[in-house]
C-alpha cells in the first residue's frame, strides 16, 4: 500500500487536536521514538503526537484514515521485537499522557487504567491496598501497562498467575475509523458475543488502540519463599522443572539462569549499576533456578519448599539456597531482572523468546546450543521455564556485519523450526513485531494467516495502523 506524506496543512491540524506543546516536529526530538529495545533498529517518524483524551486520538485517527498516513501507537519504548517502530515513518502517538491509575475498585477487585501507567507504579499503588496485580516483566519499572496488554507480557509470576490478558476484563479503544468502543464489560463472566477484548491482548496495535483498561485484582500474598538452585548442566535443569509441577506445586516463580547468564548480569550489576552482590553462584555449576512460592501460611510454605528440594535431589542438583532476608531476594531478583540489559551493554544481540511444553524444555536448551556451533554464534538463556518460556539471547561478539545479517539469521530460522517440531511457537510474550515476521509461516498455516489478515481488514480497512507488523 502507498502511504501519503504528513503535509503542512496536515500537521497545522494536528496542532490543532493536540496543541503545540504536544506535537514534535524537530528531528533531535522524534528520534527518541524512532527505536525501541529491539537490536539496533531505528525509523524516524515524521511527526509525533501526545494526545491526552480518547477523542483527541479519534480526531487524529479520522483524520489520517482520511488522507491514508501511517499511523504507530507508542508505549514506554521497551519492546523487543520493533512492535512499536515507524517502519512506514507517517505518525507516532505516544501515550505518555494517559497516564492515571482512575479506579481501584476494592469491593469487586477491580481497577481501571490508563495506558500509560508504569506497570510498577500499578502494582505498588494496587499494593497500599493489599491487592494484588501478578504479571511482572523484567522492565515492569519502565514500560507501560498498555504495552504489556498490547503484547500480552507475562514475567516471572506468569507461572502460576496467568499472564496479562487472563486479568483484563474490559477495554475502551478507539478504531481506526476513529469510533471509540468498549471491549466488553466489567464482569467475571461474559458470554456475550465475540470476545473481543481477548482479540485486542496481542494484538501489537494493529487493530486499536487502547485508551482505558479495566483489571481484576487479586488479594495480596503476604509470605513467599525463594530458593536458588543449582545445577550441574541447563538439562537437569530443566528436566527438574517438569518434575516439580508433576510433584503438585505450583511455584509463583521457576526462572531459569544459565551459569554465563549470571556471571553476565552480575558484573552489569556490580559495575554499572554500582550494586554489590553478596550472593555466591557455585562456579562448578553450569545453571541455577530461582524457585519463588508464595501464600499465607508460612508452615505451608516450608513444606512445599522441602518437596521442592526432595524433587530436585534427582537431578545432580548442589547446595539449595535459602533467601532468608528480603534483602537476599530482592538481590536475587535483580540478577534476573537485569540479564536482559547486561547483555545489550556486552554486546549487540537478538534477543528471541520461544516457548515450548515444558517436557520438551530439555531438547530445547540442548538443540539451540547445537544450532549455535554450527552457525558460529553464542547465546545465553533465561526466562520463565516454569511455563516454558525461554529468552535466547545471540550475542554479535566478533561476527562480521555479513555474516550477522545472514548465516546467523539461518541460525535463528533453525531455532524457531526446532521450536515449532517440539510442539512450540514463535514467541511467548515479546510478540511479532518486524523481528520475528519472517518467520510466521513456520508456526502458522496459510489458513490461520488469511484468517488473521481478515480481521485485520475488518479493523483497519486502509491499513493505516501500525502497518508491516506480524504479516
Amino acid at each position: 500500500m502507498s502511504f501519503a506524506e504528513v503535509s503542512t496543512d496536515i500537521i497545522t491540524q494536528f496542532q490543532a487536536i493536540v496543541g503545540n506543546h504536544n506535537i514534535l516536529i524537530d528531528k533531535d526530538d522524534r528520534f527518541k521514538y524512532a527505536h525501541d529495545e529491539t537490536e539496533d533498529y531505528s525509523f524516524l517518524p515524521d511527526v509525533v503526537l501526545k494526545p491526552r483524551s480518547p477523542e483527541e486520538i479519534s480526531a487524529i485517527l479520522k483524520l489520517c484514515n482520511q488522507h491514508l498516513i501511517p499511523v504507530t501507537p507508542r508505549g514506554g519504548g521497551t519492546g523487543l521485537s520493533g512492535g512499536a517502530l515507524p517502519i512506514q515513518k507517517g505518525v507516532v502517538i505516544s501515550m505518555e499522557r494517559f497516564n492515571k491509575i482512575l479506579n481501584i475498585d476494592e469491593l469487586n477487585l477491580q481497577a481501571t487504567v490508563e495506558p500509560g501507567v508504569i506497570t510498577q507504579v500499578f502494582q505498588n499503588a494496587v499494593k497500599e491496598k493489599r491487592l494484588f496485580y501478578p504479571p511482572d516483566p523484567a522492565s515492569r519499572g519502565t514500560c507501560f501497562i498498555g504495552g504489556n496488554v498490547s503484547n500480552n507480557s507475562g514475567g516471572p509470576k506468569a507461572v502460576k498467575y496467568g499472564v496479562t490478558r487472563d486479568h483484563v476484563l474490559n477495554l475502551e479503544v478507539v478504531l481506526p475509523s476513529g469510533d471509540i468502543i468498549w471491549t466488553g464489560a466489567n464482569v467475571l463472566k461474559n458470554s456475550t458475543g465475540y470476545n473481543l477484548t481477548q482479540l485486542m491482548c496481542g494484538s501489537e496495535g494493529t487493530l486499536g488502540i487502547i485508551t482505558k483498561i479495566v483489571f481484576k485484582l487479586r488479594g495480596l500474598p503476604t509470605k513467599d519463599v525463594l530458593l536458588l538452585i543449582p545445577f550441574t548442566t541447563s538439562e537437569d535443569a530443566c528436566e527438574a522443572i517438569a518434575e516439580i509441577f508433576k510433584a503438585g506445586l505450583t511455584p509463583s516463580g521457576m526462572e531459569f539462569l544459565e551459569r554465563d547468564a549470571v556471571v553476565t548480569s552480575v558484573a552489569y550489576c556490580e559495575k554499572i549499576l554500582g550494586a554489590k552482590v553478596s550472593t555466591q553462584f557455585p562456579e562448578n555449576m553450569q545453571a541455577y533456578l530461582l524457585c519463588e512460592l508464595d501464600g499465607n501460611d508460612d508452615e505451608l510454605l516450608m513444606r512445599d519448599a522441602e518437596q521442592v528440594m526432595n524433587v530436585v535431589e534427582k537431578f545432580h542438583c548442589g547446595e539449595v539456597l535459602f533467601a532468608d532476608t528480603n534483602a537476599q531476594k530482592s538481590e536475587l531478583w535483580k540478577i534476573r531482572e537485569s540479564m536482559g540489559h547486561a547483555v545489550s551493554a556486552l554486546t549487540l544481540s537478538r534477543s528471541e523468546d520461544v516457548v515450548v511444553p515444558r517436557a520438551k524444555l530439555p531438547a530445547l536448551v540442548s538443540g539451540i546450543k547445537a544450532i549455535g556451533k554450527q552457525y558460529g554464534f553464542n547465546s545465553l538463556c533465561f526466562g520463565h521455564l516454569g511455563d516454558g518460556n525461554l529468552h535466547v539471547n545471540i550475542l554479535k561478539e566478533s561476527i562480521s556485519d555479513d555474516d550477522w545479517n545472514t548465516k546467523v539469521v539461518e541460525g535463528i530460522g533453525e531455532i524457531f523450526k526446532l521450536t515449532v517440531s517440539l510442539g512450540g511457537t514463535l514467541s511467548g510474550e515479546h510478540g511479532i513485531g518486524i523481528a520475528k515476521k519472517p518467520y510466521m509461516p513456520l508456526a502458522m498455516h496459510e489458513a490461520n494467516l488469511t484468517l488473521m489478515r481478515g480481521i485485520k481488514k475488518v479493523f483497519d480497512p486502509n491499513g493505516i495502523l501500525n502497518p508491516g507488523k506480524i504479516f
